[in-house]
């Protein structure tokens, strides 16, 4: 156990210290916050359920020339839903000098999650799969080891909730601000 922890910590202080995104290094680590305003809908055989959210999160990630890899944590705040995301995320993206774009997919489960239909029910939104798909651009500021991206992005949770007459999904639409310090 104790070379297991000893190979753990060593792999970690070499992955945060080997420098910063300037010093043409083959990767960089990064780690940020998010922030999302936008809409969803909730598709059942009923009806559909259209209303605002917003969305707040973290991420830790690596950075190579023309892909990226990272884990998200996201928070979904709306006023029927409060949902808890986790994601693996990949992104493909052209290496151009200041502005990347880029187009990525992630796939996660939700966890810790409510479904308010009336203000005096809660329902537990239990282990689902989640799939959410992102297009945006890469501003990369030269001078400091910040990275901002501008992105869109469309979460899906088929059936996040089973009940005896129906199993909605939820389709969450937004535009999100991340921004990301390159160790």
């Amino acid at each position: 156990m104790k070379t297991k922890s000893f190979v753990f910590l060593m792999t970690l202080a070499m992955i945060f210290g080997m420098g910063s995104a300037n010093a043409n290094m083959l990767f960089d680590v990064y780690a940020g916050g998010t922030y999302g305003v936008g809409g969803y809908t909730i598709f059942s055989d009923a009806k559909d359920i259209n209303h605002s959210s917003q969305s707040y999160g973290a991420v830790l990630g690596m950075d190579i020339p023309m892909f990226r890899f990272e884990l998200e944590y996201n928070y979904l705040d709306t006023d029927l839903l409060s949902i808890n995301t986790a994601f693996i995320n990949a992104y493909f993206k052209l290496p151009t000098p200041i502005f990347k774009p880029y187009i990525g997919g992630g796939v996660g489960s939700t966890f810790t999650s409510k479904y308010k239909p009336l203000k005096s029910i809660s329902i537990d939104i239990e282990d689902v799969m989640a799939y959410q798909g992102m297009l945006g651009i890469t501003i990369d500021i030269p001078v400091i080891p910040f990275n901002i991206d501008i992105e869109g992005r469309a979460l899906y949770i088929p059936e996040f909730i089973e009940s005896v007459d129906e199993s909605p999904d939820l389709l969450q639409y937004e535009g999100r601000v991340k921004l990301r310090y390159v160790f």
